[in-house]
């Protein structure tokens, strides 16, 4: 009996240790179809293959979600336009990596030797994506990995959200089954500053009350010479 008692006691405080120990993941999905209210367009660049290798100026269309408490940047690359989806905790990662990498840019603290590196220096958020060619094809979803960091071009440093491949499974039709594409997405401190004044939370409750918004001013953002 003594032994059972302690086999019990050994038990129960390896389940209370698993349980309090445990990190949860984040669930956070998103209805493509729950009541939006629009944030207009921000300036971004993409990646452009023709008709020269380089990078392109493209626009991206934020949405806010208000029952979900989620802001989607909607973009079109490559044929393909991606519904990108941030919680309220991966919005508070952008803010966090954009401080961060401002202080490496003003102290001249940036390096171009690795962009695989660099481009997930200042971490990763989990984002939720949707995507497809056109808007009557197939809405593919999935959780998405978002690293946030930078990465030079044309000897220039551009603040980062690299978008990683997200895979879509549909259990009833396997013809449904398909990848995104890895995207990297570049911007001016300008650009990175614009999307963190609409990711604030203040400025999201504030909106979805119907109350004045305040706007951004560019000017406010020092040019991007380094």
């Amino acid at each position: 009996m003594k032994k059972s008692l302690i086999i019990l006691t050994i038990t129960l405080t390896l389940c209370a240790c698993n349980t309090t120990g445990r990190t949860e993941k984040e669930v956070f999905t998103v209805n493509f179809n729950s009541p939006q209210i629009p944030m207009g367009d921000i300036e971004l660049q993409l990646d452009a293959t023709f008709p020269l290798p380089g990078i392109r100026k493209g626009i991206v269309t934020l949405t806010y979600y208000p029952d979900e408490d989620a802001v989607c940047l909607q973009y079109a690359a490559d044929l393909i336009t991606y519904h990108q989806y941030w919680s309220r905790n991966g919005r508070a990662a952008f803010i966090n990596a954009l401080a961060e990498y401002k202080n490496d840019y003003e102290a001249r603290n940036l390096s171009s030797a690795n962009s695989y590196q660099t481009r997930k220096k200042y971490g990763s958020s989990q984002g939720y994506l949707m995507w497809r060619m056109h808007r009557f094809a197939f809405l593919a979803h999935a959780e998405v990995r978002l690293d946030l960091g930078y990465m030079f071009r044309n000897k220039t440093p551009y603040f980062t959200i690299y978008q990683w491949e997200a895979r879509y499974i549909d259990k009833d039709l396997s013809a449904n089954n398909r990848n995104s594409s890895r995207i990297p997405m570049y911007f001016t401190r300008a650009q990175a500053d614009e999307l963190a004044f609409r990711f604030d939370q203040s400025y999201l409750l504030g909106l979805a009350s119907g109350g004045v918004t305040p706007a951004f001013n560019e000017n406010d953002v020092p040019s991007d010479d380094y």
